[in-house]
């Protein structure tokens, strides 16, 4: 038996019996997993969907494609910061158009992403993708998920901007409080790029 078990009472008519119960060292972890960093490449997953359930998008391959890239993360969909300020700042710096592909990631269905594509970008020629991520698998494979079930029910994105460049992560920008509009907005991250 493993010699620093720990032992609880049972709660049943046998409660003056104790039970050991036995902990696995492997169990603890004195950090906490990191967020993904520059020069880590993006997760390898089909996750991402794009215009309907049945058109999956894998960004790791199409960063293979690209020379560069630049993603997006964003709690929800419709929200007033992320429909008035955030995706709007991209659509409309002209810097946004130094990328290849430009995308916008959401823990939403996909059709709630087509539809607000079209109302952010009415003609469809900014250029801008909406990728839905329904199961939060890739914003998890980032570690960019966070509990937000008191405003959105759910796990929800953290808000950010990644710059990907030859297949791998250039910048991270990341708000510190998940959902303010600060570090992430593209005066910022568009701004501190070299020209």
């Amino acid at each position: 038996m493993f010699r620093s078990a720990l032992f609880r009472p049972l709660t049943t008519a046998a409660a003056t019996r104790r039970v050991p119960v036995l902990i696995s060292p492997r169990s603890f972890h004195t950090t906490s997993r990191a967020l993904i960093k520059p020069g880590d490449p993006l997760p390898d997953t089909d996750a991402l969907m794009e215009h309907t359930p049945g058109q999956r998008v894998n960004l790791a391959e199409e960063a293979q494609r690209v020379n560069n890239m630049l993603l997006i993360g964003v709690p929800a969909a419709f929200s007033p910061a992320c429909s008035a300020t955030h995706v709007p700042g991209y659509l409309n710096h002209p810097r946004a158009k130094d990328f290849e592909l430009v995308g916008v990631v959401s823990v939403n269905d996909v059709f709630v992403m087509k539809a607000w594509g079209e109302t952010l970008d009415p003609a469809g020629d900014q250029g801008l993708r909406f990728f839905a991520d329904p199961t939060g698998k890739f914003t998890k494979m980032l570690d960019m998920a966070f509990d937000g079930s008191a405003i959105f029910g759910g796990d929800r994105s953290k808000r950010y901007a990644i710059v990907v460049e030859q297949g791998k992560i250039k910048s991270i920008a990341v708000e510190p409080d998940n959902t303010g509009t600060d570090v992430s907005l593209a005066d910022k991250v568009l701004g501190a790029l070299s020209t």
